[in-house]
């Protein structure tokens, strides 16, 4: 379900944790994909593949293949060199 050279965002609109890693990427204007679980029986499942069963959202895949679940601001921003 990842696109190649794009970061996709699966969570769900009422997800404080997902709002949060969404205002970050639009205030450093990071181009993101957003598939919100709620509305997707496929994306909810990967999102469990990818959390051993769990479904934890934010779950955000970057290009390369890398991951990051629950991310702080923190987290986003040494991901990006922020």
């Amino acid at each position: 379900m990842t696109e190649n050279n794009n970061i996709t965002v699966y969570g769900a609109d009422w997800c404080g944790d997902c709002r949060r890693a969404k205002k970050f990427f639009n205030d450093h204007k990071i181009e993101f994909t957003w598939i919100n679980t709620d509305e997707n029986p496929e994306a909810e499942e990967l999102v469990k593949q990818k959390n051993n069963g769990k479904r934890i959202i934010p779950t955000i895949i970057f290009p390369d293949g890398s991951m990051l679940v629950e991310p702080s601001n923190e987290e986003l921003a040494h991901k990006f060199g922020v």
